[in-house]
């Protein structure tokens, strides 16, 4: 039972405190929490056990977790979710439908032999179109001429029509008769590209036979943010053939949604002066900020959890566990609502004529949940191989009963492969208070009358100052003292009383992840273990949603089936492994330590040294950019900038800030001493404020809408990158002195058709140039490297360029061509640590052509001419290598690049600097 023993101090407890990455919706509040006891020496592990401990710790829609968890490691994960088109019975829609980009970067120390630290940091971004309501088809929500159109759905003040049985009715257009019509659609809205970002760490400290975890994190969105705890411990007993886990969490999270403008008519009664027609859980909820409509809330999460896991015999194990989780405050979701149609009941005949509109969803703003879990383990001896079945029963106090069954088959086919096929059955209960749309038997809205019954009159530009008029005898228009006002200054406007709130029900949601329903998925996961402690893994799933397969039957209908799919993948270096291999070959440790390391800021600063080796790393950049703006070398007033910088054209707006974020990977590997071919995929987000030029003309209507629309909101793009392919070959190597040349070429994986969502039935069109994730043609990237070495000093120059190969993208245009030279030098204060300073100069030209859709010139970033510039940058940057020890052959640069002159193609905003950080390591 040794073997049984090792096996078990691996396992994995979960723990509700931190997240998963789930791709596509927002993260969960729980994460498995890797603990791994400090084993007693046992009898070695055969690989067909470590199978079993694999299959154990597998999750549902991910990559498995590899149970022989490295005590130092880091990973990279790249995820992508797409959902399926919706039926709209008909209707074609021109939204796309949701797609999510993940990306999960994830790093583990030990700090000592018992205590251990972990770091892991997600960015998820996503974009497309999601049911925003339900309704009857009649209701003609995703028709395009409605009310509002355009990324809005048609959601307020439509006139629709019931039967006496207050079912639905549809006018036959070739016979006029008025016919019932019962299905329902999802009407959709959509949005521009949203990202959330997450990082979040651990402690671990281990005994004999224990172990404890502390963690906490932060997750933070546009409109959303939220900060967590939690502790988790094991006991080991029963001679290790038992563990017992128990966790507690806790997670404040706070909403400050911004209800878009569009979404004005149906949140609110614009003809009493924005007064809120939705009562969600506090009067105040909803308020004006600086022109925007702001909805707040707060959300507290309290959760434990309770597991036992017990070794069956040698090729078996079981784990139970519950769990309980108590949420308090708002609940709802800010960009769902339930269209509501209001039939006033003094109607006769046998048609009834009402009013729809939308209404915020309201759910309790409590939840108590349960969660009890199963879990078995089987190894197939005769196979080597290891089925894993997991059984999960979830509950609460909305009515919410669900059933989880998964299993999955890990099956090693040699050379360090393995195959993990798996299928997820899933089905749920509908909440107490989901409706796909309310009927409610009274008016919109009727009359205000006083106690004479006498109509009362408000002020049509201010309806709530308090002031109400009247009508005398002779029709004139008097104050409530009986005094003649004038008309025409008033404006008068019947003052009219909402619908009674108190006649709808408690609560209601409309949002389908709420709704009866069951989903069956399927997927793949292949891994390869290479030498030297580096696996790889990539899965695949796809994911069918729909109300026919909910157990017992009774769910939603078909109109709300959907499908998704996911692919993901993994690399993962285990640190520890190959400080292993690394002790015995250490004249790799060293192998840019010959020319000295070049600041975090240079690319292609160094080649490999031997055949065969090979180096993983990460690269992180920022770069700002804010500021008075800039013609040139000198600063211009915003009339100058309304008077020339757009072409000719008046300009309305100017940038007020800009960030870019962007993740690079490094694989370089060298097929021979002279030769070291490299990868380089990135991931790239980016913001974007706007402000209104002073002095700048009146607008049309839809330049003010689009103004209003950039000025109110801060725009993000984010995802994949264009990918880099290289190849540097050494071109001189003697004395303390190195040459190489790189030649290689970007490749356009990154979008450049990103757009901004309509408004107010306006095509807003593309998002600014800057703001698209790739160049969209293929480049050239060719260099020369420099790089020289004595004693404590070393030195380096560089000459780069981008040369694009295509007169213009997929969009119509091409940014310009970029030319670089720098020049560092180094000194070695430490066998382990050095500083630098470095010298820039960047010459680019400005973008050639321009986008061949819609695109809605506002402001001087709309403009080709004004891109690229020539630029004098003087960089600061710090060094540490790791020689020995179990960390040997890591390293890690800062450098902080900061402008000393800006000479800028016609109007742009000045850079405020750049940082640059890298992790490398070469075995």
């Amino acid at each position: 039972m040794a073997v049984i023993k090792r096996i078990l101090t691996k396992l994995h407890a979960e723990n509700a405190g931190s997240s998963l990455l789930t791709l596509g919706y927002r993260q969960l509040s729980e994460r498995l929490l890797a603990r791994t006891a400090k084993p007693k020496p046992v009898a070695a592990v055969s690989a067909s056990l470590q199978m079993l401990t694999a299959a154990a710790l597998s999750l549902p829609g991910l990559m498995p977790v590899t149970a022989q968890a490295a005590d130092e490691e880091v990973s990279f994960l790249y995820g992508y979710y797409e959902e399926s088109n919706r039926n709209l019975f008909g209707e074609n829609s021109r939204f796309d439908p949701i797609v999510v980009d993940s990306l999960l970067g994830s790093s583990k120390i030990k700090l000592s032999d018992r205590l251990k630290f972990a770091f892991n940091y997600t960015q998820d971004t996503w974009s497309g179109a999601t049911p925003i309501a339900t309704a009857p088809l009649s209701f003609g929500g995703n028709k395009e001429g409605g009310v509002i159109s355009g990324a809005t759905p048609f959601l307020q003040n439509n006139g629709v029509l019931f039967d006496k049985q207050l079912n639905p009715l549809r006018r036959n257009a070739l016979t006029g008769e008025y016919v019932k019509d019962k299905q329902l659609v999802h009407t959709l809205s959509s949005a521009s590209p949203e990202i959330r970002k997450q990082g979040d760490v651990k402690f671990s400290y281990e005994w004999d036979e224990a172990a404890l975890d502390v963690g906490g994190g932060i997750s933070v969105e546009n409109d959303y943010e939220s900060r967590f705890g939690n502790v988790a411990g094991r006991w080991d007993f029963n001679q290790k053939l038992t563990s017992l886990n128990v966790g507690l969490s806790y997670t404040n999270s706070d909403t400050h949604a911004i209800l878009d403008h569009d979404a004005t008519p149906y949140i609110f009664d614009v003809g009493r002066g924005f007064d809120s027609y939705n009562n969600t859980s506090g009067s105040g909820q909803i308020q004006k900020e600086d022109r925007n409509n702001v909805l707040r809330g707060n959300r507290q999460d309290w959760g434990t959890a309770l597991g036992l896991t017990q070794v069956l015999n040698e090729t078996a194990l079981l784990e139970a566990g519950i769990g309980y989780t108590r949420s308090t405050g708002y609940m709802a979701n800010p960009y769902k609502v339930v269209e509501a149609a209001f039939i006033d009941p003094t109607q006769t005949g046998e048609v009834l004529r009402g009013v729809s509109i939308g209404l915020l969803e309201k759910r309790p703003n409590e939840r108590n949940q349960w969660t009890e879990n199963l879990r078995y383990v089987q190894y197939i001896n005769g196979l080597d191989a290891a089925l894993h079945f997991d059984y999960r029963f979830f509950h609460d106090d909305w009515g919410v009963n669900a059933h989880t069954f998964e299993a999955d088959w890990v099956q090693p086919v040699g050379h360090g492969w393995t195959l993990t096929p798996k299928v997820r059955y899933y089905s749920q209960d509908a909440a107490d208070f989901y409706t796909p749309y309310l009927v409610s038997s009274q008016a919109l809205s009727k009359a205000a009358v006083d106690q004479s019954g006498r109509p009362i009159y408000v002020e049509a530009g201010n309806p709530n100052n308090g002031n109400v008029y009247f009508r005398d005898k002779d029709f004139n228009l008097v104050d409530a003292s009986g005094k003649m006002v004038d008309e025409i200054a008033v404006n008068p406007i019947n003052k009219t009383i909402p619908f009674d709130r108190n006649k709808l029900p408690s609560h209601y949601s409309s949002d389908h992840r709420l709704s009866g329903f069951g989903a069956l998925s399927g997927g793949l996961t292949v891994s390869k273990q290479f030498a030297k402690g580096v696996s790889f893994e990539a899965a695949a799933e796809y994911y069918t949603h729909a109300g026919s397969m909910k157990l017992g039957g009774g769910g939603e209908g078909a109109y709300a089936d959907y499908n998704y799919y996911t692919v993901n993948a993994v690399l993962k270096v285990d640190l520890s492994s190959l400080s292993l291999a690394g002790s015995e070959h250490s004249g790799h440790s060293g192998h840019s330590h010959h020319g000295g390391h070049a600041p975090a800021g240079v690319m292609f600063d160094h080649m490999m040294d031997k055949a065969g080796d090979v180096m993983f790393g990460a690269r992180y950049m920022y770069s700002t950019q804010s500021g008075d703006m800039l013609q040139g070398t000198n600063k211009v007033s915003d009339q100058t900038i309304v008077k020339n910088g757009c072409g000719g054209d008046s300009c309305f707006t100017a940038p007020g800030g800009m960030n870019m974020n962007m993740i690079m990977l490094d694989f370089m590997y060298a097929p021979t001493d002279w030769l070291t071919l490299m990868l380089m995929p990135q991931f790239v987000d980016m913001n974007m404020s706007t402000r209104e030029l002073n002095g700048a003309p009146s607008a049309t209507f839809d330049q003010q809408a689009l103004i209003n629309h950039h000025t109110l909101h801060e725009h993000t793009t984010s995802g994949i990158g264009d990918t880099g392919i290289y190849a540097m070959v050494k071109l001189f190597d003697e004395a303390g002195h190195r040459l190489h040349g790189t030649l290689g070429v970007s490749a356009p994986t990154g979008d450049v058709d990103v757009k901004f969502r309509d408004t107010h039935r306006i095509d807003a069109g593309f998002q600014h140039y800057g703001m698209q994730l790739g160049s969209g043609t293929w480049d050239l990237k060719p260099s020369m490297t420099y790089t020289g070495k004595l004693d404590k000093y070393s030195w380096g120059a560089q000459l780069n360029g981008t040369v694009r190969l295509e007169h213009n993208n997929e969009t119509g245009f091409a940014f310009g061509d970029i030319f670089q030279s720098t020049a560092w030098g180094s000194y070695d204060l430490l066998k382990w640590l050095s500083t630098s300073v470095r010298g820039v100069y960047t010459v680019q030209g400005s973008i050639r052509n321009e986008y061949n859709g819609t695109f809605n010139k506002l402001g001087p970033v709309d403009y080709p001419g004004n891109h690229g510039g020539r630029y004098w940058d003087v960089g600061f940057g710090i060094n540490a290598f790791v020689p020995t020890g179990s960390l040997q052959g890591n390293n890690l640069s800062f450098e902080w690049l900061q402008p000393v002159s800006d000479d800028v193609n016609g109007y742009q905003l000045p850079r405020e600097g750049a940082l640059s950080a890298t992790w490398s390591y070469a075995f």
